[in-house]
């Protein structure tokens, strides 16, 4: 190894008899500095790596003991042998006390000079050593981890067989440091969401952020626990004990709870984490499963630790809204009105905790079907109305959590009611009538029925209708059912009864008989002569 060496002091004389008495190369001294005072002592020291310093110690501009403090804090990997005239035991205590590896006198004798800067040699690699052996340690730890966290994802995603023998023979094979003796406590950690727009290279910084986070105040001082990504949006933090000296759990839900608040705080997003059992190794993956359901089932709380017993549904299936409700509010209601009576039904189930993803899906169907109906009637196509991006990714997140289903909801009613007001604003009465009856030729249509789509006496409607239209109601009901059965017929495979059914007629012979009178021949020959 080569070293570099600074030598200091206000005499020039000094340092030109202090460099006649080095044999540099004996000493394997690649570099020789020389400075007259503790300003330019400082410049080489912050521009150059200085292994030896060798310095006297009353200089005009300051002593060398005021540089040794400084070189202590800005240079502490090198070594410092003091010079000086004066024979004085105070300045060799406080020399020695401020960590100088010497004291010599002057003039000093060139033997005792290179012996002490033989020493000052053994020092600094005796120090390189060690620094050396700080980073492989460093480098075998996180090695270690990286070991560590394999074996528990190969074990929670079965990988390793789940039984003793297995596991044990994989322990022992990755000198995992796993004992007879040892119990485990896993905690998982969800992120719900991130509360503001972000690329996917942000999102993982975030997740190695909170990652360090909980090792920091999750784990903190305990040497035996790991936290790792088990899966997008997932960590999972594994502490380990003796089973004759657990963990103090108390403890561990309070740092678990500061974590939540400090991560929905600082790092932009909501989260939950779920707090599992102590259990054996061999338990661990039924017991990771189980949190992973807990956190599938969670719904209803974000930014929140969680127990893993705490219930969030029931044996019986949860009680749904009335469709008819719904219905009827999407058709006479305002929009405030539709989303009050959602948010009602969703915040009485988290109440009573009987809301899980199962029972948030079922309502999400019930609700789109009922919205569809709607829009079915005033002749909206809901591709077109939701086929755009937003709407798109509030629909996919619907089902992630009450939030999210909420923020759908209220899209959806907000999009589908104010196209419906617009519509009905560009129709007129005889237009909608016309709508309904082609949606419904399937339905027995009373004229009163019909009237009430637009709510209006029915004599009066049928006065309206005719004057507009040439015909009365019911004739243009059987026209459309006739023009339908023809297309039908025409552009289909299905039999010519299912064709009667799905216009409305139950009993074929009076739809044939009815059919030939305004086609001039029957169904099954006006088929038969497309052929």
């Amino acid at each position: 190894m080569n070293y570099h060496l600074l030598i200091v002091d206000d005499e020039v004389h000094a340092i030109e008899g202090v460099k006649a008495d080095l044999d540099l190369q004996k000493l394997q001294i690649s570099e020789l500095y020389t400075a007259n005072n503790i300003r330019q002592a400082k410049e080489w020291l912050d521009s150059e790596r200085i292994d030896i310093m060798l310095c006297d110690i009353e200089m005009p501009q300051g002593s060398g003991l005021e540089l040794l403090t400084w070189v202590r804090e800005q240079s502490p990997n090198t070594v410092t042998i003091f010079l000086t005239s004066h024979a004085d035991f105070k300045y060799a205590r406080e020399a020695l006390t401020l960590g100088s590896l010497d004291y010599l006198l002057k003039p000093v004798l060139a033997e005792e000079l290179e012996s002490a800067i033989r020493k000052a040699q053994s020092v600094i690699d005796k120090n390189s050593e060690n620094s050396q052996n700080v980073k492989f340690h460093q480098l075998w730890q996180k090695q270690q981890s990286f070991i560590i966290e394999r074996f528990w994802l190969d074990l929670i995603n079965h990988s390793i067989p789940g039984y003793s023998a297995a596991i044990r023979e994989h322990v022992e094979r990755h000198h995992i440091p796993i004992t007879e003796d040892s119990v485990f406590f896993p905690m998982l950690i969800s992120i719900q969401q991130w509360n503001k727009e972000m690329k996917r290279r942000d999102e993982t910084i975030l997740e190695y952020a909170l990652r360090n986070s909980a090792e920091e105040m999750i784990i903190g001082s305990y040497e035996n626990g790991i936290c790792f990504q088990l899966d997008r949006g997932l960590l999972l933090v594994i502490m380990m004990a003796d089973r004759e000296m657990p963990w103090d759990e108390d403890r561990l839900k309070e740092a678990a709870s500061l974590y939540v608040e400090s991560c929905h705080r600082f790092f932009y997003c909501d989260l939950s984490l779920y707090l599992g059992r102590s259990v054996e190794v061999y338990e661990m993956s039924g017991m990771i499963e189980a949190l992973r359901e807990r956190d599938r089932n969670n719904v209803a709380f974000s930014n929140r630790v969680l127990a893993l017993d705490l219930k969030v549904c029931v044996e019986q299936p949860a009680r749904l809204p009335e469709l008819s409700a719904l219905s009827s509010l999407l058709k006479v209601g305002t929009k405030d009105a539709v989303k009050l009576e959602v948010e009602k039904y969703l915040d009485d189930m988290v109440r009573t905790q009987e809301l899980d993803a199962e029972t948030l899906h079922r309502f999400s169907q019930d609700f789109i079907q009922v919205l569809y109906i709607f829009l079915n009637t005033r002749g909206i196509q809901a591709h077109q109305l939701f086929g755009d991006e937003q709407s798109r990714r509030t629909a996919e997140k619907a089902g992630r959590s009450v939030t999210d289903m909420k923020v759908w909801v209220h899209h959806a009613i907000d999009k589908a009611m104010h196209q419906a007001d617009a519509v009905k604003e560009n129709d007129t009465v005889v237009q909608t009538i016309k709508r309904y009856i082609q949606l419904n030729l399937d339905q027995d249509m009373s004229r009163e029925t019909i009237a009430d789509q637009v709510y209006l006496n029915p004599d009066y409607l049928s006065r309206i209708f005719k004057k507009e239209t040439g015909y009365s109601i019911s004739d243009y009901v059987l026209l459309e059912r006739i023009h339908k059965a023809k297309e039908l017929l025409k552009q289909t495979d299905v039999s010519v009864s299912s064709v009667a059914s799905s216009v409305g007629y139950t009993n074929f012979s009076h739809f044939a008989k009815i059919f030939k009178k305004y086609v001039g021949i029957g169904p099954t020959e006006f088929r038969s002569q497309l052929g």
